[in-house]
């Protein structure tokens, strides 16, 4: 057998440099989707703190009277506040209970009267929580049963 008849087989030089090419902008793709998404994972986090801090103020709330029991308006404390109508107006500052790393939330809570649905009067609790650029409102009803 002589030296010209032999088969060679592999790869060539421009192959080889072509593979790593196209490997290396696939792999450059995928890490730049996968670094966008990490950067924003955090957002999620933040705003299911700000639903789950929403819902419980509203859920305390709604578990008040709908009347004032005592005939005492404008309690101020979290302690007295017996009826749905002493939340008008409070803020984060009546959550002194919170840790410090809810301190960056804002709170905000509304409550209204809007007019009866098939005449049984009711009011509107909204709960506005802000913070990390969300601002979640939940809204429940508190109705004379």
């Amino acid at each position: 057998m002589s030296m010209n008849n032999s088969v060679q087989r592999g790869f060539t030089l421009i192959e080889v440099i072509i593979f790593i090419v196209v490997v290396g902008a696939g792999l450059a793709g995928i890490l730049a989707v996968s670094n966008n998404a990490v950067k924003s994972s955090a957002d999620p986090m933040v705003r299911k703190q700000a639903m789950a801090l929403a819902d419980s103020i509203l859920e305390e709330i709604l578990q008040k009277e709908y009347v004032d029991p005592d005939g005492v308006s404008g309690e101020t404390t979290r302690a007295t506040m017996d009826d749905v109508d002493d939340f008008n107006g409070q803020t984060k500052a009546l959550f002194t209970d919170w840790p410090t790393s809810l301190s960056t939330y804002t709170v905000a809570i509304v409550v209204d009267a809007p007019a009866n649905i098939s005449g049984i009067p009711h009011k509107r609790v909204t709960v506005t929580v802000s913070g990390g650029g969300n601002d979640i409102a939940m809204t429940g009803y508190r109705s004379n049963y």
